[in-house]
């Protein structure tokens, strides 16, 4: 256990407030350019925090479920700030993604069969599959180290792609996996759990503002631990539960607030990880969204600061759009987007605020290290699962589904094949992965060329 700071150097707190925003309003790029944002402002720039420190904390963000770089924030917030640090640094977050999303969903469902609109979601989709898989390989980069991982993210790709496993089991057994690697001493299974690891040339945690100590305030505390807990899972669940009792479980709303609570509880791996459980809930369970527009929806989250999983907003926006239950469409659509991100994200203080005080004293632990390897491994599979799927729907009209001795393969009919979205997404793919060209200009210059299509073509 490292020695406990009584007083540690302290950063006044309305400088704080504006370094967290100054970060939410450049967390572009998902959540590898989200980490490099704080890694940059926080560690290289600030010295807020040392470089182990950082990835210790983001180590144990990428080992819960929800948005870890958003939980980076509230674990670093109350680091620096105790409970008001968390709360600040994590609201902020999210608060000009939540904005700008929910003003695309209001042109979107005002205006989305304008053709012009319709063009630039139609750019926008084709950006997003070349973004999905540079996810894909710069991940699998860092976690394939070697065989057994590569065989971890093979496992998990058929598991979900072809058999539809649950995106929950193949997190837990690919956990169990790694665990039980790491106690045994497996080298294999040490591959690096973070999104970079340290070298000599960085901030050591000593000469960092906050130190190598413990702060005060840090240390496990049983009662704080479970009066904030105990808070934070009123704030969280008393609206599920007003909803189903009030409007049953039928209601959308009901609908929305369930959902999106479950979601919470198993979201492990990171948006893109996730994507496809929602999308496959979302579209075919409660039928909220068609495939294409979830895909309208990733463009927004993309294009927009903030996590990417905000993506989730304007899915409730859409389903609460279309059964407004007696209410105005665009007051019941707003409605549900403030109760699905009140739903997403509160969580994510739960997390944070009930075992931050105990991870902050195993900087050094081997069998969960592995067991995040094993975890971001499992995370590579799902996500080309989820580059395959969007893939196939950004290119195809027309997709079916064939069922052979268990698995399930995708039957996309050959004649509604899109030559243009074929082109704009393999424009995307050469930009991206032969020119180097940043995600942000991609993602513009889809959707410029999708307006100006639909001048010819909508």
């Amino acid at each position: 256990m490292p020695p406990v700071i009584e007083s540690p150097h302290q950063v006044p707190f309305r400088e704080a407030v504006r370094v967290w925003l100054r970060i939410a309003l450049l967390s572009f790029g998902g959540p590898a350019g989200q980490i490099a944002v704080m890694h940059r402002i926080l560690v290289e720039e600030k010295k807020w925090i040392g470089e182990r420190r950082f990835l210790h904390a983001l180590n144990y963000c990428m080992m819960l479920p929800g948005p870890e770089a958003q939980q980076l924030a509230i674990y670093i917030g109350w680091l620096m700030h105790r409970t008001k640090g968390g709360l600040v640094a994590g609201s902020l977050f999210v608060l000009p993604g939540f904005i700008a999303i929910l003003a695309l969903s209001y042109l979107y469902a005002a205006l989305g069969n304008v053709g012009a609109v319709e063009g630039l979601f139609f750019g926008l989709k084709a950006a997003v599959l070349a973004v999905v898989l540079n996810a894909v390989v710069r991940i699998g980069k860092r976690a394939l180290k070697n065989q057994i991982m590569l065989g971890i993210a093979a496992a998990a790709f058929v598991a979900i792609f072809f058999f539809e496993v649950a995106f929950p089991l193949i997190i837990l057994g690919a956990a169990l996996l790694g665990y039980w690697g790491g106690k045994r001493g497996m080298t294999a299974f040490q591959v690096g759990g973070g999104h970079g690891d340290a070298d000599e040339s960085v901030l050591s945690d000593r000469d960092s503002l906050l130190g190598e100590g413990l702060p005060a305030h840090a240390r496990p505390n049983r009662q704080w631990s479970l009066r904030m807990s105990g808070t934070l899972l009123l704030l969280w669940l008393t609206p599920v539960m007003l909803l189903l009792v009030l409007f049953g479980s039928e209601n959308v709303f009901s609908q929305i607030a369930f959902f999106f609570s479950k979601m919470a509880v198993v979201t492990f791996g990171g948006a893109y990880a996730v994507l496809g459980y929602v999308t496959q809930e979302a579209v075919q369970n409660y039928g909220w969204l068609a495939p294409g527009e979830m895909l309208d929806g990733l463009g927004m989250a993309e294009t927009t600061p903030g996590p990417l999983i905000q993506v989730v907003q304007f899915v409730g926006f859409m389903g609460a759009y279309r059964e407004a239950t007696g209410l105005d469409p665009m007051l019941a659509a707003t409605l549900a987007a403030l109760l699905t991100t009140w739903v997403t994200f509160v969580p994510c203080f739960l997390w944070i605020f009930l075992g931050a005080p105990y991870v902050e004293g195993l900087r050094d632990n081997r069998a969960l290290s592995a067991a995040l390897s094993a975890i971001t491994a499992a995370v590579v599979g799902v996500i080309l699962n989820l580059a395959i799927w969007f893939g196939v729907h950004v290119i195809f009209a027309d997709v079916g589904e064939w069922h052979v001795m268990g698995a399930r393969l995708l039957a996309p009919n050959l004649a509604s094949l899109d030559l243009l979205a074929l082109l704009l997404a393999a424009g995307a793919m050469i930009a991206i992965f032969h020119f180097k060209v940043g995600m942000l200009k991609v993602l513009a210059g889809c959707a410029l060329l999708g307006v100006l299509a639909s001048l010819v073509v909508f």
